[in-house]
């Protein structure tokens, strides 16, 4: 029986998730119809465009994502002590960038002076929309319902456009995280519409890349902050270059024509996460059909569920993920 989605998200347990949408119609998201000939390819901007806005907007951090002809694949953090930090006026100042909000919190955010039920108001209808701002659900419907209501208007048609609710997988550890962030900016190379990750348009991967060449990283993407540390920033706990050069040698591995050419032994991030080559050629080329609601180590998934009182193990990863 599927699980509701309030028990598939915890945060208690983990605050990584992968998430999949797909369209439900032969019409594509994006990308060429080959019955009709039409072009669709300008819908990845509408769907890139969107999601870096919501990260600006969410107290949810996007760390990669990949935009297919028909689906979408994102992860998320969610950043909860983010969220907390804010206050009323710039909670309501990021919800009104999405929503009118109310009367009371337009009147708020003017500054004007109001009466005490009135702030009342005011401060519950913020502590609502703070909790929406870490909430996924919320996060993939601003996201969908956009693109959604653009694709139906410009197909002249009504009706559903998505494949009922996403998908999400909960990622217990550093591996699971590095695995599915693999995975996902290798889709386009593996579907082989791009021939390597940086001319793979409308990805992460190749906006970390044009940023990586100026020395810099993309303001809407979660930075890599480099390895665990005391009082480290914010951020993933990998260095730029290793996980580019992971994404690199992952995907050359992939390919028939260079398959087996270099050792991924032999990348350090790798060695430090605990994964054998075999098992990490595995997992970030079968990321999708090998993973079930939850992924990472078998501890991680033990004390998952444990934590959420299962009866028994959902259906999670076929490979482990540690050597």
């Amino acid at each position: 029986m599927p699980r509701a989605r309030s028990q598939q998200i915890s945060l208690e347990d983990t605050p990584y998730y992968h998430c999949v949408s797909c369209c439900v119609r032969r019409a594509f998201l994006c990308g060429e119809d080959p019955v009709s000939g039409e072009s669709f390819e300008h819908r990845r901007g509408w769907v890139e465009n969107r999601l870096l806005f919501l990260a600006s907007v969410f107290a949810i951090d996007v760390y990669t994502y990949a935009v297919m002809s028909n689906h979408l694949h994102v992860v998320l953090h969610i950043n909860v002590e983010k969220a907390a930090k804010w206050s009323t006026l710039e909670v309501l100042k990021r919800w009104h960038k999405l929503h009118k909000g109310t009367l009371f919190t337009q009147q708020y955010v003017r500054g004007e002076e109001q009466p005490e039920f009135a702030l009342a108001l005011v401060e519950k209808s913020a502590e609502a929309f703070r909790c929406r701002f870490i909430d996924i659900s919320w996060f993939m419907k601003e996201l969908n319902e956009l693109i959604a209501r653009q694709a139906n208007f410009e197909d002249k048609c009504t009706g559903r456009f998505w494949e009922g609710r996403f998908k999400s997988q909960a990622l217990l550890d550093e591996a699971a995280l590095a695995a599915c962030m693999a995975y996902v900016d290798l889709n386009p190379l593996r579907a082989k519409i791009n021939p390597t990750p940086e001319t793979s348009e409308f990805t992460s991967v190749k906006k970390r890349v044009v940023a990586a060449r100026h020395q810099k990283q993309p303001k809407l993407l979660y930075p890599f902050v480099g390895n665990p540390r005391k009082d480290m920033p914010d951020g993933l706990p990998f260095k730029l270059t290793d996980y580019l050069e992971l994404v690199d040698i992952t995907g050359r591995l992939i390919r028939e024509d260079k398959r087996g050419a270099i050792d991924a032994l032999m990348l350090p991030i790798l060695q430090r996460l605990n994964i054998s080559s075999e098992n990490w050629l595995c997992i970030a080329t079968e990321f999708g059909s090998r993973t079930g609601a939850v992924v990472g180590a078998e501890q991680s998934i033990m004390d998952y569920c444990h934590a959420n009182n299962l009866q028994r193990k959902p259906r999670s990863s076929n490979v482990r993920l540690h050597a």
